[in-house]
């Protein structure tokens, strides 16, 4: 991965700024985005006291003008595009019957349109330089999480935008990683919206359980240098994606009762 040029979108905090470490140690050059101009440069200021050469892009993810400008930039500093890591992500905690729609729309516009359209103006110089589009979905885009529905919609639609495009690419020489991570420890679930659009505040699932953000990255690390195609993470999220495929009925229980039993949750 030396002097490769990847580009990581919500690299500022959680699985994005453990991403930048990892590709950066290996001696790739990083850009990474965030919409809070003062938590990027202090992602930055970090980053670099760790010999990390990396630069900073105030984007807004599901802003395609952004995105454009983004790949703009990183071809004008670094020459070309190797790696896109479209990690930028929001989650949400509410039923259907409660949530205001544009809540849904929201997190649909980041998630996986941000997504597309990081990966449209990227997508040239990846493919002169028969680099690779990582996608960072979820467990969830494998099994509707009550409670989240336009966060599991955002990531059914992210893998099969993944999918289409790595047929797509087929002959190509890009390579597309589909990475699944399962329950990771960050701060999605604290910036998670509720149902009138407001912030959640505190994650309502024990965080210290959880994978950690670096060791997530650095599986997404080994699985882009095998140019994996599909990378499912933790013994659960791997026991999740095959019991749904062959007994969805008894998952419908299984998951309800699980989620159920987070702090406040909507479910009765």
């Amino acid at each position: 991965m030396k002097d490769k040029v990847v580009v990581i979108t919500g690299g500022s905090s959680g699985i994005g700024k453990a991403l930048a470490e990892v590709f950066g140690a290996q001696g790739s050059k990083i850009l990474i985005t965030g919409r809070n101009q003062e938590t990027l440069d202090k992602a930055v200021s970090e980053l670099k006291g760790n010999g990390i050469d990396i630069v900073g892009f105030q984007a807004d993810t599901s802003k395609e003008e952004d995105n454009k400008l983004m790949a703009e930039h990183a071809i004008k500093t670094f020459g070309k595009i190797d790696i896109l890591i479209a990690n930028a992500g929001i989650s949400m905690r509410a039923l259907i019957e409660d949530v205001d729609l544009d809540v849904i729309k929201r997190v649909m516009d980041i998630n996986f349109y941000g997504a597309v359209y990081a990966t449209k103006y990227c997508l040239p110089s990846i493919k002169e330089n028969k680099g690779s589009v990582i996608g960072i979905s979820s467990i969830a885009g494998y099994r509707g999480l009550p409670g989240r529905a336009g966060y599991s919609a955002s990531k059914f639609a992210l893998n099969g935008f993944l999918e289409v495009l790595r047929t797509e690419m087929f002959k190509t020489g890009v390579h597309v990683l589909t990475a699944c991570p399962g329950f990771t420890a960050s701060n999605i679930r604290k910036k998670s919206l509720v149902a009138d659009g407001s912030h959640q505040g505190e994650s309502p699932r024990k965080e210290e359980k959880m994978m950690t953000a670096e060791e997530c990255a650095q599986h997404i690390y080994k699985a882009t240098k095998k140019r994996k195609k599909v990378l499912v993470l933790t013994g659960q999220g791997k026991m999740t994606v095959f019991l749904n495929k062959w007994f969805p009925g008894f998952m419908d229980k299984m998951v309800y009762n699980v989620m159920a039993k987070e702090d406040d949750s909507p479910l009765k």
